[in-house]
């Protein structure tokens, strides 16, 4: 679990809530459902209609890297890279093929196929940095969903401020609602630039940051099969791999 993103949204919310404590204000009073529901009702909604149906649902899903970042085995990759590079050049590029089926990940058994299979080292690259700038591409997409969700709650809130003083002027004349109104005015606003800067972006920054890590460790694998493929000596490809971990 990362620690660090717990700690930080705790943070927040514990700033935002003492913050209103310390001013003499009621706690209470920043916990208003119908703002809630303006306000992330309406972004959710909006960020429906502007994503495809897959994008938005494995959006939705990576969500879950806040809490437990994926895993990049990255040194568990050189020492496996090192070793096929080992054995290609003591027995033959054919003699990586039994290591094939047991690749889990696509990628990676489309990579050794091709290397197998006797592919030119620049094919090799080119075939595989091609898939690697699809899944990028679909991945940064799928995560930005997240930052569309941060430009478009606050706007939001400010409509949620409008509807809650709309609400005011038409009670003017019943001042028992005239509290409740103003408060839905001012707590759309809050919950709208606060989801927005504590939580949307906040989260959009840290998935974009991990499909970075994923995309460095698929272009340090192409790397390593490149340099099989040209025959390079074992210790120079594991060096080369290692100026990959920071």
């Amino acid at each position: 679990m990362d620690k660090l993103s717990v700690f930080g949204l705790l943070l927040a919310l514990l700033a935002m809530v003492g913050g209103q404590y310390l001013e003499g204000g009621a706690i209470s009073s920043l916990v208003q459902p119908t703002a809630f529901l303006i306000v992330i009702g309406g972004t959710v909604g909006a960020v429906m209609l502007q994503s495809p149906l897959q994008v938005f649902l494995n959006g939705m899903r990576m969500a879950k890297w806040v809490l437990n970042p994926p895993v990049v085995p990255t040194k568990g990759m050189i020492s496996q890279l090192t070793t096929w590079s080992q054995v290609a050049r003591k027995e033959g590029l054919l003699a990586l093929e039994a290591q094939i089926p047991t690749l889990r990940d696509p990628f990676a058994r489309k990579g050794l196929q091709l290397l197998v299979d006797g592919a030119e080292p620049d094919r090799l690259r080119e075939v595989l940095v091609v898939e690697i700038t699809t899944y990028e591409a679909n991945m940064r997409l799928s995560a930005r969903i997240w930052e569309s969700a941060g430009g478009y709650a606050p706007t939001i809130g400010i409509l949620g401020a409008v509807l809650g003083l709309i609400h005011v002027m038409e009670n003017l004349s019943d001042p028992s609602k005239l509290g409740q109104g103003i408060a839905v005015a001012f707590v759309a606003t809050i919950y709208g630039v606060g989801s927005a800067n504590l939580f949307f972006l906040p989260v959009a920054k840290k998935l974009l940051g991990h499909v970075a890590r994923l995309v460095a460790a698929r272009e340090m694998f192409v790397d390593g099969l490149v340099g099989i493929a040209n025959g390079d000596n074992p210790r120079i490809i594991e060096s080369r791999l290692k100026g990959y971990i920071v």
